[in-house]
């Protein structure tokens, strides 16, 4: 939406100041006097203060029957456009993951999420909010499961999705989605983007507060993926640093 959206606005304002200088001739008026209206059916262009109109539809319908128009007025409201310059966004975020860990097995879960993210212009809530859920499933995978271990030659150990530990719906409870929406003034539509956003928040908040549930220990690091062997191994090294006080 910040590419395409963009040029599409920039081609819909062309189309618009065509149709003005078209609708000036056939309705006998000057430019300046032109004004685009939205109506029920549709756009319409106006001579201002008066009750004269055509509807841009009209305009088209004309254009294809062949209406003859002077060199200087444009001949069609077909638009070819380029925006120019990449469109930069500044999507912001914030995510709150609370993980329990088990003390026998060292088996981390993910037993709540919640995220605030300021994706300015929200074009279809459903997709957005999909593209989140998934994103931060997708960090979970990356923070507590996935582990991609290679042999001597460099083959992957696992050969399929069957013996690799991707999270499956089990593993993720319900996400709490919310918005808190700031201008973006990069683009005229102000929207911003949220490809990565779910997965970006999620490793970060669900690392830190592993790390925070595993600090009692007196582990303040672990390396991601977390798995069941890591965990155990850190609260291990953690305790063997400090004998005296876990006895």
């Amino acid at each position: 939406m910040m590419a395409s959206g963009t040029a599409i606005v920039e081609a819909a304002e062309i189309v618009k100041e065509n149709a003005r200088k078209i609708a000036a001739h056939v309705l006998e008026a000057a430019v300046a006097d032109i004004e685009f209206e939205i109506g029920p059916s549709g756009g319409r262009l106006c001579i201002a203060g008066t009750d004269r109109s055509i509807g841009l539809m009209e305009i088209a319908e004309k254009l294809r029957a062949g209406l003859v128009l002077p060199p200087d007025v444009p001949h069609t409201l077909s638009v070819q456009h380029v925006a120019q310059g990449p469109p930069f966004s500044y999507p912001n975020g914030c995510h709150i993951a609370e993980v329990e860990v088990d003390p026998e097995t060292s088996v981390v879960a993910l037993v709540r999420h919640a995220m605030v993210n300021d994706f300015r212009t929200v074009i279809n809530p459903l997709l957005i909010e999909g593209q989140a859920h998934g994103g931060v499933v997708q960090g979970l995978g990356q923070a507590i499961f996935e582990h991609v271990v290679y042999d001597e030659s460099g083959q992957p150990l696992a050969g399929s999705f069957m013996d690799y530990a991707l999270p499956r719906a089990e593993a993720a409870p319900s996400f709490t989605v919310a918005y808190h929406p700031a201008p973006a003034k990069t683009n005229p539509l102000g929207v911003k983007g949220c490809g990565e956003a779910g997965c970006v928040g999620s490793m970060p908040s669900i690392m830190n507060a592993l790390v925070d549930a595993l600090s009692e220990f007196g582990v303040a690091h672990i390396d991601m993926p977390a798995t069941p062997e890591r965990v155990w191994r850190a609260i291990r090294e953690a305790r063997a640093l400090e004998p005296a006080r876990f006895g």
